[in-house]
């Protein structure tokens, strides 16, 4: 095989494949673009540098692009969430170079994001932004070749947006965790289920009647609260936003700061983007057994540094549980070692939610193909008319039709002159 690649076993590849295609099943909107897209070749000539999680669902859009004629590079985005048998269906069967292992350290992550940049990319395409940070920072050579990029999540835009803010940001960059396809069925549809099915898998705890405190009320707590609430669990919100709070109350769920929570909860998950949301504090006044997941991007929400400080002990009990034994006896579980988990320790959200999410990454990377000398240096919102085509599709695909307005309708919401 002519190209490089660097992944955990290369004979995973036919069991990767039937994975790809059970995914596909499911995902009929970017099995619509992949068919445009092998007719039109909108990225024909372009070298494309993905750092996401390698997934099956992931797999499928990475088709999407090749069959737009994209030359693409892929590295994992965390290093827990990679698919092994998925690395090695597309490095098999579609003849991509993949970077990733899952479980791989940091330096091996970092390394495999080194690999994906010497691809010299003219598009980047990122899940919490860490390849365009290192290409910033580490990679300044190659920023003259890159004409735009895309990114996925809420953390890789905070982090996107405070680099255009500061003036470093080289180039233009969509924003698709911002698309209503995508945080309003994404983040609250998809994480709400496999957060829960990560913990679940993890841990196989009754969620009915336990203390479900989560961090944050964005629109993947959102879902994840309601998941929580409809197996029957207690939920506690903790914000510092006064808006969410009270939506969340609003909601029907009980809002405490999370020193209170701490106190009660049972199961605990983070999902807001920000450092040390469990602190210290939070964690020397928690139950015996308490259980700590993180379904943020990065695995800085739960102190961990402090709960390992803390610990006098630690065992793996399950795979992917890890458990804490505190000076005072009492023993807290991490789950994940506090990475994404729906990822570290399930298969990720559901692909028929996946499917909407990355149909706008392949529009996105089609538009910045088309658009990219226009634009500014700064993060840009996914065009409207790409929103509303991918949920037309989606309805269509599920056999859904809807009304459209009539002329009649049209003229009265143009005017101004009627009134009662």
């Amino acid at each position: 095989m002519s190209i490089n690649f660097d992944i955990k076993d290369i004979n995973l590849a036919e069991q990767g494949r039937f994975r790809i295609r059970w995914a596909a099943k499911e995902m009929p909107v970017l099995a619509l673009l992949e068919e445009r897209f092998r007719q039109e070749r909108p990225l024909a000539g372009l070298r494309l540098s993905a750092c996401l999680h390698v997934t099956t669902e992931t797999a499928n859009l990475m088709r999407v692009l090749q069959a737009g004629g994209a030359d693409v590079v892929l590295c994992a985005s965390n290093p827990l969430s990679t698919q092994d048998d998925v690395a090695a269906a597309l490095v098999v069967h579609h003849e991509m170079p993949v970077y990733a292992i899952k479980g791989e350290d940091n330096e091996t992550y970092y390394r495999h994001i080194q690999a994906a940049l010497d691809h010299r990319p003219h598009l980047t395409m990122d899940d919490g932004a860490d390849l365009v940070s290192t290409l910033h920072k580490e990679r300044q050579g190659l920023l003259d070749n890159v004409i735009g990029g895309t990114e996925e999540t809420t953390t890789g835009v905070i982090r996107l947006r405070a680099m255009a803010a500061a003036g470093v940001l080289r180039y233009p960059i969509i924003a698709v965790n911002d698309a209503l396809t995508k945080h309003f069925f994404d983040n609250r549809y998809g994480t709400g289920q496999s957060t829960i099915d990560g913990i679940v898998r993890a841990t196989n705890v009754l969620l009915a009647g336990k203390t479900f405190v989560i961090g944050g009320y964005g629109w993947c707590s959102r879902g994840i609260a309601m998941r929580a609430k409809g197996m029957g669990a207690n939920v506690v919100i903790t914000e510092v936003n006064p808006l969410r709070a009270l939506e969340a109350v609003m909601d029907g769920y009980r809002v405490m700061p999370m020193q209170e929570a701490a106190k009660i909860g049972d199961i605990f998950v983070t999902s807001t983007g920000n450092i040390n949301v469990i602190d210290r504090q939070h964690l020397e006044v928690m139950k015996d057994g308490a259980i700590l997941a993180n379904s943020g991007h990065f695995n800085v929400e739960i102190n961990i540094p402090a709960l390992e400080e803390m610990a006098v002990q630690k065992r793996r009990v399950r795979p992917f549980l890890d458990e804490y034994h505190l000076p005072d006896g009492r023993k807290l579980y991490l789950i994940g070692e506090g990475r994404l988990v729906n990822l570290a320790a399930a298969e990720g959200h559901p692909s028929a939610v996946m499917d909407m999410s990355f149909a706008n990454q392949a529009l996105c990377a089609r538009y910045m193909a088309q658009h990219a000398g226009e634009l500014e240096h700064r993060v840009y919102p996914v065009p409207e008319e790409i929103d509303r085509q991918i949920a037309r599709l989606k309805l269509e695909a599920m056999g859904i039709a809807i009304d459209v307005l009539t002329p009649e309708q049209e003229k009265y919401l143009a005017s101004w002159e009627e009134g009662t």
